[in-house]
C-alpha cells in the first residue's frame, strides 16, 4: 500500500530546486516523482507550480514525440528497462515503437551485475526515503497546535541561539534577528505577533552573496513575509571569498532575511530574561 505523506515546508524546500532543474531539463511529471521519490500528488503539484511543461509532454503530439525519443534511445543501445525509466511510459508501447530495430549488444556478466547493483541500490534508497518520511511525519504529528507559553520559550530560544545580543563592552539593546531557513523566519514572526509587536514597527532587509540572483531573493523574502519588494530596505551584499569553496550557490540560494524591530529595548530585555528563566528551568528540571 502507497505511504501518503503530508507534504511538508521541509519536503518542499528540499525538493523544489531538483524539481524545477529536472523540469527545465524536459521531464515529464512521471520521470520527476520517480527521480525524486515524490507520490503526493498535492506537493508534485507544488513543487512544479510556475515551471512551463516541456513541449513533448503535450497533447496531442506527446505520443509521437515519446515514440521519437524512444526509438532514439534504443539506436543508442539502451534496453527496455532504461528506456522506461527515461521516458516513463510502458513497456508495452516501447515494444511497439522499436520492435523494428537492431536489438542492443548483449551485455557482459560485469554490466548486468552492474545494473543489477544499482536496482537493488536504488530500491534501497527509495525504502530509506520511505522510512524517513515515515519518521517525520510520526514526529510532526506529535506537535499539534502550539500554546501561547510553548510559543514564548520557541521564540525565546531561537532568538538567542540566532539573533543579535547585547554585550557589556557594546550595549545593544534590540531586537535583530538573521536566518535564512524561511520555517525558522515564519516561527521568528509568529512569536512577534503572539508578543504584540505591530507590523509597522518591523524593518526587513536581505543579506547575500554577490555572485547571487538578487532581485530572485528579495521576492522570495519578500513573498514569504506578506510585504512589497519596494518595503524591503536596502540589500547587504557580501563579497565572495574566492578561497573558500561556498556549498550556498545556484538555484534555490536566497542568502539570509535580517529582522529588525524598532522601539525594542523592553523586548530584548524580556527576551534575555525569558532566556535566563529558561536556563534555570532546565536545570531545576529533576
Amino acid at each position: 500500500m502507497t505511504h501518503t505523506h503530508s507534504p511538508s515546508h521541509h519536503d518542499y524546500e528540499a525538493l523544489r530546486p531538483r524539481a524545477v532543474a529536472l523540469r527545465r531539463a524536459g521531464l515529464s511529471r512521471r520521470q520527476i516523482r520517480d527521480r525524486l521519490h515524490v507520490h503526493n500528488n498535492d506537493l508534485l503539484n507544488r513543487l512544479l507550480e510556475g515551471v512551463p511543461v516541456p513541449e513533448w509532454t503535450k497533447r496531442p503530439n506527446a505520443k509521437n514525440d515519446l515514440r521519437a525519443k524512444a526509438r532514439e534511445l534504443r539506436t543508442q543501445g539502451l534496453t527496455y528497462d532504461q528506456i522506461q525509466l527515461e521516458l516513463g511510459c510502458s513497456k508495452s508501447s516501447i515494444s511497439l515503437w522499436v520492435r523494428d530495430l537492431p536489438k542492443p549488444p548483449r551485455r557482459s556478466p560485469s554490466e548486468q551485475a552492474r545494473i543489477a547493483g544499482r536496482k537493488r541500490w536504488d530500491h534501497e534508497l527509495a525504502v530509506r526515503d520511505e522510512e524517513r518520511r515515515r519518521t517525520k511525519d510520526a514526529a510532526e504529528a506529535e506537535v499539534g497546535a502550539l500554546s501561547d507559553r510553548e510559543l514564548l520559550f520557541i521564540g525565546a530560544a531561537l532568538y538567542w541561539a540566532e539573533g543579535m545580543k547585547d554585550k557589556p563592552h557594546a550595549r545593544r539593546e534590540h531586537v535583530v534577528f538573521v536566518n535564512s531557513d524561511p520555517g525558522v523566519i515564519e516561527v521568528f514572526l509568529a512569536w512577534l505577533r503572539m508578543l504584540g509587536v505591530e507590523p509597522e514597527r518591523l524593518r526587513y532587509r536581505v543579506m547575500i552573496h554577490v555572485t547571487a540572483d538578487v532581485p530572485a531573493a528579495e521576492r522570495h523574502w519578500a513573498d514569504l513575509v506578506g510585504v512589497d519588494v519596494s518595503a524591503l530596505q536596502k540589500t547587504t551584499i557580501k563579497k565572495h571569498n574566492p578561497k573558500t569553496v561556498r556549498r550556498n550557490t545556484g538555484e534555490g540560494y536566497y542568502g539570509c532575511l535580517v529582522i529588525r524591530v524598532l522601539q525594542s529595548a523592553d523586548l530584548y530585555r524580556r527576551i534575555e530574561g525569558w532566556w535566563y528563566g529558561i536556563v534555570l528551568g532546565a536545570k531545576r528540571t529533576p
